[in-house]
């Protein structure tokens, strides 16, 4: 999980290598407070070269934004959870029907500011 350093904006960021020789789909989800979330679906080519998937910037409630420039940095950012899930195809050859591969979790005791 990525947030900029002014605490404003929250968004969820994985890199990958796909060595496996068969393209796979990655969705990575950030959670926020509330049950809010918010989903991207990025494809990911059979190419063992390096690649990023990332869910699209929410904005932090003032609230939350005092608070991780307060004396309990962080608190608030910990509010926020992604998980990426990469599946690949099934014996249809749609993703629905494929194997999860691999499911990866934040476990986040406050992130790190970029």
């Amino acid at each position: 999980m990525q947030r900029d350093a002014a605490g404003g904006e929250v968004w969820a960021r994985t890199y990958y290598r796909n060595a496996t020789g068969a393209e796979l789909r990655l969705v990575l989800t950030l959670m926020a407070p509330g049950g809010r979330t918010v989903e991207s679906h990025c494809g990911v080519p059979a190419e063992d070269d390096p690649g990023v998937c990332e869910t699209p910037r929410e904005p932090r409630p003032e609230s939350a934004r005092r608070s991780a420039q307060g004396a309990d940095r962080g608190v608030k950012h910990r509010e926020y959870a992604a998980v990426a899930e990469f599946a690949g195809k099934g014996p249809s050859g749609r993703y629905e029907d494929g194997p999860l591969l691999l499911r990866s979790g934040s476990n986040s005791t406050g992130g790190r500011s970029s």
